[in-house]
């Protein structure tokens, strides 16, 4: 080969390498789901504590299987079942063990009804005769095996259902149910989306007695929206939803005797009946039951036992705060019936361990830090494993500590996110790690010590995909800003050059608890900020007072006034970051969704000397239009503190405008309601204000399906340019 041809082939490869290090993202990339990570779904640990089940979908034929895996070898052992087996089912999309992993329940044909609610149909199969057994004809809600396996419980049309698994015979146990007035056992609205659950029953150890929860949402305001679909006429979706300061739900305890096919209700000593009970727990005697009750104002929480053979109820430990209490999911009973709880009452969110009868035996965890996750309590080893943010309040490790606070043992290593998945022994844990730099890594782990034991997936593949990709750092710092150190992240161009000037972009929730800035891998907005990134916009998430994982004072300080401190943090930090000689100062936008689209709207108004433009996503306008148990949790009631209501509120700072505005929403959206856009629209429209705003027919708060995203994305990409571009 000449000098000159081999010179040519040279400059040839140089070119191609130089072109795929330097591919740039595109929306329909980000939207299409190129940048997609591989998980475990539906991940199982099996009661030998030596294996552990996962969903497999095959892509090819269209069907799924269980498969169940070895923990130390990771090896496949067996499937235990498989869709394409099975007459007159092709596909599930979720499954449950019995206690005995005898039977499993196959979730089919789900479709959902608000944020974590669904209808489904149901089969049990049962792996010692493969026989296959539909649970009921109808689309039901929340089946859930009875501790012994003999029976499934089940919500349809506001009542409860016990089906013997034996004799195939259901028996009807609620008869009141009635949509829009009574719901049994089955969350109302305002309860699955602010005290996160959905299933409001629950079986005793000895599958005998059904604990159950009792809606009467009669005097409960009706909410209605037009969904337009595709037919001549509309149809309208009407349902309960009360607002900052109306009627609740009336709550009310129950236990269904299943033997005796009796009901008794638990009374709870009062005198006020505005309540909620957000949590129900059986202890290891089949005969106590506790649950959490909370006054309206949520800054007064109970924990009750109930005796359901003499039904006589009484409280073992309460809870109290000068702001807000949040609900926990960690209280766990143990064979002696102490407890453990997890508690933010020394400031910082800590492991408890009280006695039965509630009296405190140790704090088992303590320090500035926060306690993000509690996993379990290894009784054999008397060592509890949870998860922290001692090594910063981006980061999450896991540990392991005994029951009394000794021999604290950190079990994970690598600087970032990791959250683990425990063996049913305690044995293994599958630890999943993801840092801004690495997409997530799922390793097993010895529990005793954390050390590794083997990978067992990864996401080379993808790392391998953005290698030819034109990818900016997200540098993590904190900003001074108010006589606080907030966490921040910057994305800067690829090419950046410190002596040209950039516009700023940025983004945040700020939601009380919240946390945006934080050491993990990207979500589908990350590349979205890469692509506006090489375009040439600095973009920046920093987290002001009001998020979590600092404590609670600074949580909690936006405390009756949500809107005034955070919006003030995001404002001040734009000026800091505009004196910067390498940012455009004129040119500074803000965007949020939600919570982060009431806070982009109020910084353009408040700040309209700061910022150029805002961004708002389905956006609260005034916190009247939101519910009581969100709302009233950090406000109390509309009536109790009206300016706290009004005078932050967008909708009451229009006649500020003075930047470009680009307002969005679904009319579909049941949690945010549109409503909050349109009277923000009329507002604007009487003060002779000038925006933008697109609206999404029949979208939901997630704003998705089809096109949707791709198109609010560009739409938002576009708006930006012409805001804020050259």
């Amino acid at each position: 080969m000449t000098y000159t041809k081999q010179l040519l082939l040279v400059c040839f490869i140089s070119g191609l390498f130089a072109t795929a290090q330097n591919k740039k993202f595109s929306l329909e990339a980000i939207w299409s789901g190129n940048f997609r990570t591989e998980r475990l779904d539906a991940l199982h640990s099996m009661n030998n504590g030596k294996q552990y089940s996962v969903l497999n979908f095959d892509r090819a034929s269209g069907t799924t299987q269980i498969d169940v895996y070895d923990y130390k070898t990771s090896n496949k052992n067996k499937t235990l079942v498989n869709a394409a087996n099975l007459e007159g089912l092709d596909r599930f999309s979720d499954y449950t063990f019995s206690a005995d992993e005898t039977q499993i329940l196959l979730a089919t044909e789900v479709t959902p009804i608000f944020r974590r609610s669904t209808l489904g149909k149901y089969y049990v199969y049962n792996l010692n005769t493969n026989v296959l057994e539909l649970v009921a004809v109808e689309k039901i809600q929340e089946p859930t095996f009875s501790p012994d396996g003999t029976k499934i419980a089940y919500g349809y049309q506001n009542n409860l259902f016990v089906k013997d698994l034996q004799t195939g015979v259901t028996q009807q146990i609620t008869f009141d149910g009635e949509k829009n007035k009574i719901i049994n056992g089955i969350t109302d609205w305002v309860y699955e989306e602010e005290f996160a659950f959905v299933r409001a029953f629950e079986w005793n150890a000895a599958s005998n007695k059904i604990a159950f929860i009792r809606f009467d949402e009669t005097e409960v305001p009706e909410f209605s929206m037009d969904v337009y679909g595709t037919d001549l006429y509309q149809t309208q979706h009407v349902f309960k939803y009360p607002k900052a300061g109306e009627a609740n739900a009336k709550v009310s305890l129950h236990i269904y005797d299943v033997a005796a096919n009796t009901t008794q209700d638990v009374e709870f000593n009062y005198a006020d009946s505005d309540l909620y009970i957000p949590r129900l727990t059986w202890t290891n005697n089949p005969d106590l039951l506790s649950a959490q009750v909370m006054k309206r104002h949520q800054n007064e929480l109970d924990l009750w036992l109930v005796n359901a053979a003499s039904n006589q109820s009484q409280i073992i430990l309460k809870e109290r705060d000068s702001a807000y209490i949040d609900v926990t999911d960690n209280l766990t009973f143990l064979k002696d019936n102490s407890f453990i709880w997890t508690s933010e009452k020394d400031g910082f969110n800590h492991i408890y361990h009280y006695s039965k009868e509630g009296e405190l035996i140790s704090q088992v965890t303590k320090g500035n830090w926060e306690v993000t996750n509690y996993y379990g309590f290894d009784d054999k080893h008397n060592t509890i494993f949870y998860q922290s943010t001692e090594n910063g309040s981006i980061n999450r490790d896991v540990y392991a500590i005994k029951l009394n606070g000794r021999n604290k043992t950190r079990l994970t290593t690598d600087t970032g996110t990791n959250s683990a998945a425990f063996s049913a022994d305690f044995t293994y844990f599958i630890n999943t790690y993801s840092s801004v730099s690495t997409p997530p890594v799922y390793t097993l782990h010895y529990a005793k010590n954390g050390k590794e034991i083997k990978r067992i997936k990864d996401n080379a593949k993808l790392q391998e995909k953005l290698a030819d990709y034109q990818m900016a750092e997200k540098q993590f710092s904190t900003i001074h800003v108010n006589g606080n150190d907030l966490n921040m992240w910057m994305v800067k161009p690829p090419n950046f050059d410190a002596t040209k000037t950039y516009p700023l972009f940025m983004y945040q929730y700020s939601g009380p608890g919240s946390q945006s800035v934080a050491n993990s891998w990207h979500a589908a907005n990350d590349y979205w900020y890469q692509l506006l990134a090489q375009k040439g916009y600095i973009v920046v998430c920093i987290d002001g007072r009001g998020t979590g994982y600092k404590g609670a004072d600074f949580k909690k300080v936006t405390q009756n006034e949500l809107g005034k401190y955070e919006v003030a943090d995001q404002i001040e930090a734009a000026r800091k970051l505009g004196a910067q000689a390498y940012i455009d100062a004129a040119r500074i936008g803000i965007w949020g969704w939600s919570y982060g689209g009431f806070m982009s709207s109020n910084a353009l108004l408040k700040g309209n000397d700061v910022f150029k433009m805002a961004i708002a996503v389905a956006p609260v306008t005034s916190w009247r239009f939101y519910d009581t148990i969100y709302t009233e949790r950090y406000m109390t009631t509309p009536q109790e503190n009206p300016s706290g209501y009004d005078d932050n509120s967008p909708i009451n700072h229009v006649d500020k405008l003075k930047g470009d505005y680009l307002l969005i929403h679904g009319t579909g959206d049941d949690n945010v309601h549109v409503q909050n856009t349109m009277r923000m629209v009329e507002a604007l429209v009487q003060a002779n204000k000038q925006f933008e705003w697109m609206i999404y027919p029949d979208k939901n708060h997630g704003i998705y399906g089809g096109n949707t995203r791709l198109h609010l994305y560009t739409k938002m990409t576009n708006f930006i340019d012409r805001t804020l571009g050259n």
